[in-house]
């Protein structure tokens, strides 16, 4: 296995809010619900369709991201994306449309593009499985020279690649610990995979573990969002922070960990209430 090393540097944490609709508006969605840093899509999120890109129009956006001081900036790949697909044409679209969106991350100044960790399904060896995945990721990173390819764990399933931190270090050996793959720790997702997040033993453990597995340095964000179903119930059903199975106490022992504020932390939750999340996240990282 790779050796991990953790970094000592503790940047200010940073709480924002995935935001949709045009690209022109962003920024204003984000000030709205009291957002320091977002997460987009730059195409249709249940398509494999590129949009036309305006190179003038990605210049004032970025422009008017760094006036709002909002950032970093992260872009998630369509949800059809599955780097383990044992599907040939899938797998090829896969990678097609995640290298375009990296390129589009890297016009937009994006720090990171994420993409679920993915599954093979029934009937396929973990092992090809794995270096189908590790191979998609490579692929994909060839596309451009920045940013970070950012894998979010899973909330498991049949012959998930990585629902947890021994499984991610499984993929990152694979890809020979490549210098710009990242992880996305969904707080949901590892809920239902099995770390209970609702005390603060669970949620210690949860970070000791990403530790010692990858490495706190290879997390570049934090998903927060609450779960509907209890811990290990391999249901990716977020709630409203506080509203869910992790609750107000869980959050509190989450923020509270040494290791929170190393990364942004942002909410997927509906847009009505993201305000509301933001600011709840807000008071139990300052409790």
């Amino acid at each position: 296995m790779v050796p991990r090393r953790s970094p000592k540097s503790e940047p200010q944490l940073r709480i924002g809010a995935h935001v949709g609709g045009g690209l022109a508006g962003h920024v204003d969605r984000a000030k709205k619900s009291g957002a320091d840093t977002i997460q987009i899509f730059a195409s249709n999120p249940r398509g494999w369709a590129e949009i036309s890109v305006n190179e003038a129009a990605d210049a004032a956006f970025r422009e008017r991201m760094e006036k709002a001081g909002i950032g970093p900036l992260f872009i998630h790949a369509p949800y059809l994306v599955n780097i383990a697909s044992p599907n040939l044409e899938f797998i090829a679209k896969s990678i097609k449309n995640a290298s375009w969106t990296m390129q589009r991350a890297q016009s937009l100044g994006a720090a990171g593009v994420i993409v679920h960790a993915g599954a093979a399904g029934p009937g396929v060896a973990r092992a090809d499985a794995l270096a189908r995945a590790a191979a998609s990721l490579l692929l994909i990173l060839e596309s451009t020279e920045t940013p970070f390819l950012v894998v979010e764990l899973t909330a498991g399933g049949s012959n998930t690649i990585a629902s947890a931190w021994p499984m991610a270090a499984e993929l990152l050996d694979a890809c020979d610990a490549h210098g710009r793959i990242r992880f996305c720790f969904d707080t949901c997702h590892a809920h239902a995979a099995g770390y209970d997040l609702s005390n603060k033993v669970g949620t210690d453990a949860c970070w000791a573990e990403l530790d010692r597995d990858i490495g706190i340095d290879r997390l570049l964000v934090v998903h927060a969002n609450d779960s509907r179903d209890a811990s290990g119930s391999r249901r990716d059903r977020h709630a409203h922070i506080g509203d869910g199975t992790i609750g107000e106490d869980g959050f509190g022992a989450l923020l509270s960990h040494e290791f929170a504020r190393r990364v942004p932390w942002i909410v997927e939750t509906p847009p009505t209430r993201q305000p509301e999340d933001i600011a709840r996240l807000r008071a139990l990282a300052n409790a």
